[in-house]
């Protein structure tokens, strides 16, 4: 299975960081309105805030990753004051998978595992949480693919983020 093979690094260094996670498998989803259909048939998957990242960019190739519920509306002009930035666009799949190891569709905070070595040097990235989002018990993310969704607590992401050598913001975004 080759969404295992992806997802192994991650949940091996959530394990040597001591952080509890819970992967739900399903079929590849795309967009949120496909996912919202998986979740109606798994009762796992109802608990929570679930999730979409944005990867984005300003013209100085500045990077960000923003997390925000999954039905939030983000305003990018407004949001790139918020995290620092210049005006934004979305970051490229070239940039994307060079940066954080992952294609368009599966954006995830668990992504900066494979930026680790970024972090404090080379390429800059800002992480960004919705404050709104982080509010629920159990945060929702795909783990490296989009073939399964994985729930984590607020604390425990923060955690995670802060052992891969990033600092995160955390902003009211739904309000952007």
């Amino acid at each position: 299975m080759e969404s295992a093979h992806i997802e192994a690094p991650l949940f091996d260094f959530l394990s040597e960081c001591g952080i509890a996670t819970q992967t739900y498998r399903h079929a590849p989803v795309f967009t949120v309105a496909e996912a919202k259909a998986v979740r109606a048939a798994d009762p796992g998957l109802h608990k929570g805030g679930h999730a979409k990242s944005l990867f984005v960019r300003d013209k100085k190739k500045r990077r960000a990753l923003v997390m925000i519920g999954e039905d939030t509306r983000v305003d990018l002009k407004s949001l790139a004051p918020q995290i620092g930035l210049g005006r934004l666009s979305f970051g490229s799949a070239e940039s994307l998978k060079k940066m954080l190891g992952v294609v368009p569709g599966s954006v995830t905070p668990f992504a900066l595992v494979n930026a680790r070595e970024n972090a404090g040097s080379g390429e800059p990235l800002v992480v960004a949480l919705d404050n709104q989002l982080m509010r629920h018990s159990m945060v929702f993310f795909h783990p490296l693919h989009n073939a399964a969704t994985t729930a984590i607590t607020p604390e425990g992401l923060r955690a995670f983020i802060k052992a891969c050598g990033y600092t995160p913001i955390e902003l009211n975004l739904s309000q952007s």
